[in-house]
């Protein structure tokens, strides 16, 4: 039997990584568990990713990448129509839910990564774009109910057909937002 391409491997690590810590959290997965689930042994992993911190950022930095390529986009671009903004945002999102339901699963995540100030640098870039440079308290309020709302609805209702739970998940975000 051939052996798997690198790329191939450093996949099934990721994938295996991401089951294990979102039922055990980061701290409880060891690097072992996660080499024993791909069929390699504890050096093979360290190969792919150096550290449980490589790792880690390696199974984030997709969410991160297409967070901010949408935010650089929808800058540039100049959408203030709410609903495609949010729209936007929770087809990135949704298809990184697996990656969310880890984060929230386990928070330790961001602090491992250094993630937090970038999430919330996110939620103010949306912000931004749905009310302006200048958004009172109240729309800022809305706006976090809005965007945080939808992290969670895409991890919270995975019987959905996604069609209906992102039409449900926009309208709910946009009646918080007074849209």
């Amino acid at each position: 039997m051939p052996r798997p391409r690198t790329s191939e491997t450093a996949e099934r690590i990721r994938a295996a990584a991401l089951e294990l810590i979102a039922q055990k959290g980061v701290q409880q997965a060891s690097l072992r568990e996660i080499a024993e689930r791909v069929g390699i042994t504890k050096p093979a992993l360290y190969y792919h990713f150096a550290s449980r911190e490589e790792l880690l950022r390696g199974l984030v930095q997709p969410l991160v990448d297409d967070v901010e390529e949408l935010l650089v986009g929808l800058e540039a671009g100049g959408e203030r129509d709410p609903r495609k903004l949010l729209g936007a945002y929770f087809d990135v999102t949704y298809r990184h839910r697996a990656i969310t339901a880890m984060v929230m699963q386990d928070p330790s995540v961001l602090a491992h990564l250094n993630l937090a100030v970038e999430v919330d640098g996110w939620r103010r870039r949306l912000t931004s774009l749905l009310y302006g440079p200048n958004p009172t308290l109240a729309e800022q309020t809305r706006a976090a109910v809005a965007v945080g709302g939808m992290g969670d609805c895409t991890i919270m209702f995975t019987d959905a057909p996604q069609d209906e739970l992102r039409a449900a998940t926009l309208d709910a975000s946009c009646a918080a937002l007074g849209a």
